[in-house]
């Protein structure tokens, strides 16, 4: 690929007539929103003790999920075409870079969480390294250097600072060089894979949970019907939230990332609509940071009961005791740990 070949694929400005106005707004919406649940979702999960692997990918979660919030408003700032070209290339540099990470940081997270409700509930009597509290930290902690660590060139190979187009507007890619746009191109590849196999690998998962817990129903002689529908639909929410959320911008990418480092041959009004595409999957995959906490309520009972006594701020009816006493008492048969059974019906 020759750089000169890529610059004139390049000449065509962007068409930002509806996106200056559109998507600042809607990030501006979604900041507000993720910061709030985002906070609060931190201040309660680091009230309760690490005492399971799931706890571990929840915290590690919620930190990715706050990081990806923090770079939201530059992101709203730079497109809304305000602040100095400066903002704009510490956008392309940084912070745009931190913003891709911590989001599939968030996706192999939830893969792993995936993995552990499998191990748990499937196979509840292996004794697999993996369940161990050590050996999550010891994955999150490898995940995060991986995944920064691959995106540190990017950082690193933004280097170029190209002439500024009319109305001050710079794009990213412009900042980049020969290698700088291989390296772009190549990561985006891997992102692809991370998370289409980790959809996959949730699928398989909680279908395999699915088929568990449907047995456990029908062992106990219970209302199989009705449980099966609350399964079903429960891990449709899992999944389908995932899916929803992620696959139209992974859709969207790949056509888009070759046209920006690539000589092509479309028209300029193509490389606009895939633009537009582009971006606007992108905000709907950042919605997700709003809804991880709705699974955080939905997965974890403590979380939830934490959740409720925060927001209620109500003293306890007489008699009952202290709320860590009485959440200790009705979290007996899991340890005080968030609920392993997806919350079922298995309590």
């Amino acid at each position: 690929m020759n750089v000169s070949q890529v610059n004139t694929s390049l000449k065509c400005e962007r068409d930002t007539s509806v996106t200056s106005i559109l998507f600042p707004c809607l990030y501006a919406a979604l900041f507000l929103v993720a910061f709030v649940l985002n906070s609060l979702a931190a201040w309660i999960f680091f009230q309760i003790r690490s005492s399971s692997t799931f706890v571990v990918y929840l915290k590690n979660v919620v930190m990715a999920d706050l990081l990806m919030t923090l770079t939201v408003p530059v992101k709203a700032l730079t497109d809304a075409g305000l602040g100095s070209w400066h903002l704009r290339a510490f956008h392309c540099r940084y912070s745009a870079v931190l913003f891709y990470t911590t989001m599939y940081i968030s996706i192999l997270l939830l893969g792993f969480i995936s993995l552990d409700r499998y191990l748990k509930i499937v196979h509840p009597f292996w004794k697999c390294a993996l369940q161990r509290v050590g050996v999550g930290r010891i994955l999150c902690a490898v995940i995060w250097v991986v995944m920064l660590s691959l995106a540190l060139p990017n950082v690193i190979l933004s280097n170029h600072m190209p002439p500024i187009s009319a109305g001050g507007k710079l794009r990213c890619t412009r900042m980049k060089g020969k290698m700088g746009l291989i390296w772009h191109e190549g990561f985006n590849y891997f992102c692809q894979v991370v998370f289409w196999g980790t959809l996959a690998l949730m699928v398989v998962c909680y279908t395999f949970i699915s088929r568990k817990v449907f047995e456990s129903y029908r062992a106990s002689q219970s209302s199989s019907d009705t449980a099966s529908k609350q399964t079903t639909s429960k891990v449709f929410v899992v999944v389908g939230v995932f899916f929803v959320c992620f696959a139209p911008f992974h859709l969207a990418r790949i056509p888009y990332t070759l046209s920006q480092t690539r000589s092509t041959s479309s028209q300029c009004w193509a490389q606009n609509q895939l633009y537009f595409a582009k971006e606007m999957t992108l905000w709907i995959s950042s919605t997700n940071v709003c809804l991880d906490p709705l699974i955080y309520v939905f997965l974890c009972r403590v979380f939830r009961k934490k959740l409720t006594a925060t927001l209620s701020r109500r003293p306890l009816p007489h008699g009952l005791g202290s709320l860590t006493e009485s959440t200790t008492r009705m979290e007996m048969p899991n340890r005080g740990h968030c609920n392993t059974n997806l919350d079922l019906g298995h309590q």
